[in-house]
């Protein structure tokens, strides 16, 4: 048996941590003396602090290390690794965004591009047949993964699509997770319904505010904010029903971020 402190050098784990541990119940001493109170453990249990280390250096949460423990299952430990590996890979791209914005923002201090101004055009759109796939999706990140999904379909049922899909937000308000996003393809004939893949015509609006966006898709809030200088002075319009939005030029057909082309699309009407 080893003293706490014996312990404590043997496994590289300070004193505090190993207190820690058996408050917790992760890993309690292999005895304790009756008389002095003082906690023994043993050599069989430097394996386990090792893991516990390991686990803790991963990411995992002491209630997540407590319940890898008790699966003493290795095979099961191989998910649950895998499983933080694409959390932290997550939160990895998480922080990437936030420095992304940093810069944007850090860009439009020096350069003033708030004063840029985007061209608000009223139009009728048509009614249009189209292949539709609706779903909640985790944030709106997550919108490329499902374009490629509705692609991969069209291609392998082999659907012939039109220029100018284009995405419907149908959540009334702007949501940072869980988006309730519809994308449309259009098609020059319907088909079967399959699951989520559903045919369908499109509503037909009187009045489309339509806005061209030029370069990355952080300029989309730039036109917003012009958007609604216009709504302001244009007060006997209002905002109704779920915005849309048509990628012409981006990811796939395009390599420079400064040279997409979306166009973002309000419903309006007159009061």
């Amino acid at each position: 048996m080893f003293k706490i402190g014996e312990f404590s050098k043997l496994g590289q784990v300070s004193i505090r941590m190993l207190r820690y541990y058996d408050e917790t119940g992760i890993l309690k001493p292999a005895e304790i003396d009756e008389l002095t109170g003082y906690r023994n453990y043993s050599v069989d249990q430097i394996p386990i602090l090792n893991k516990i280390r390991y686990l803790r250096d991963s990411g995992f949460s002491i209630s997540e290390i407590i319940e890898v423990l008790r699966l003493n299952n290795d095979k099961l430990l191989f998910k649950k690794l895998d499983d933080k590996q694409k959390e932290i890979n997550a939160n990895i791209e998480l922080q990437k965004n936030k420095i992304k914005k940093i810069k944007e923002v850090k860009k439009e201090l020096l350069t003033d591009k708030n004063k840029m101004c985007y061209e608000v055009l009223i139009k009728s759109i048509p009614s249009y047949e189209v292949l539709s796939l609706r779903r909640v999706i985790k944030n709106y990140y997550c919108e490329e993964d499902l374009w490629q999904e509705i692609m991969r379909y069209t291609k392998d049922n082999k659907i012939k699509l039109l220029d100018d899909s284009f995405s419907i937000y149908h959540d009334e308000e702007c949501k940072e997770s869980f988006v309730d996003v519809e994308l449309c393809c259009l098609v020059d004939k319907k088909g079967n319904n399959y699951k989520d893949y559903i045919y369908k015509d499109t509503e037909s609006i009187l009045n489309m505010a339509c806005m061209m966006v030029y370069g990355d898709f952080s300029n989309i809030s730039k036109a917003y904010f012009s958007f609604a200088k216009w709504l302001q002075k244009n007060s006997k319009y209002e905002m109704q029903g779920p915005t849309r939005q048509i990628v012409h030029r981006g990811p796939w057909n395009e390599k420079d971020p400064q040279k997409y082309l979306i166009e973002l699309q309000i419903p309006l009407k007159i009061i």
